[in-house]
């Protein structure tokens, strides 16, 4: 009788897990078909136009990763302005760059919001004015420390959304929550287990990003199996599937404010 549970769970698990990718695959809410030569980097026009905003401004952007991929992840980055400058530098990890150049981290200037080899970016988070000028110090000090600059893996990390995390763990400021489709956003490295969540507004625990769990304000409540999410968010009632992302009949609500220590 157990054996038969276990095999029953196996299978509904398996099915979660694998049931979002699949539908974001045949629905085309990921493009796995693509063809990178040809596909557009194009600005997505969400951006403000650098020389025509005087303040700062600090956004974090995500998109459905290239190929097979983005039926399962998305893509994210962070880009800055400071008051003072004409164009956008911006932050990220790419993966073919570390295997070319043996550094993962790629920092330039630019339109941060073009599309991401075709696929169209979504803007998770916009600071600006002075409360973004007082973080763009910090968040340029995260970028320089991160510890996995020559490393990358694209399952379970450390990988681009493992970037992303990292700077809002260190900058809580930012109350950056990431969607439940940034996997290795939960990647904490081999020798720790546990941290804040990329929020600030909570705790998490993790096992190398394949097993682990979150209870924040922000996130909600998060099950990690294999680097994928299966979540519910109860102040927004929001329900977090794998490949599918955050579905939710509101907006999300603003953070009570992030935890320090």
């Amino acid at each position: 009788m157990w054996i038969r549970r276990v095999l029953l769970g196996s299978l509904l698990l398996l099915t979660l897990l694998l049931g979002g990718p699949f539908l974001a695959a045949v629905t085309g809410i990921a493009d796995v078909s693509g063809n990178w030569r040809t596909a557009t980097r194009a600005p997505a026009g969400l951006a403000p136009d650098p020389k025509a905003t005087p303040t700062a401004v600090v956004q974090v952007y995500g998109a459905r990763a290239f190929g097979w991929r983005g039926a399962f992840a998305v893509h994210t980055w962070i880009a800055v302005k400071r008051a003072q400058d004409l164009t956008f530098t911006t932050h990220e990890v790419i993966g073919w760059r570390y295997w070319r150049g043996g550094t993962s981290v790629v920092s330039g200037t630019g339109a941060p919001d073009r599309h991401w080899f075709g696929a169209k970016p979504t803007l998770y988070l916009d600071r600006r004015g002075p409360e973004a000028e007082a973080l763009i110090d910090r968040i340029e000090a995260a970028v320089e420390s991160y510890p996995f600059k020559e490393s990358y893996r694209t399952w379970p990390g450390p990988n681009s959304n493992t970037f992303t995390a990292w700077i809002a763990r260190k900058v809580p400021e930012l109350g950056l929550e990431l969607p439940p489709t940034a996997v290795g956003k939960d990647y904490l490295g081999t020798t720790r287990f546990a941290a804040f969540s990329p929020s600030g507004t909570g705790v998490q625990v993790s096992l190398l990003g394949l097993l682990g769990g979150l209870a924040a304000w922000d996130e909600g409540l998060e099950l990690h199996v294999l680097g994928m999410t299966l979540g519910i968010d109860p102040l927004d009632l929001g329900v977090k599937l794998p490949g599918i992302g955050r579905l939710a009949p509101q907006p999300a609500k603003g953070p009570p404010g992030p935890a320090t220590g």
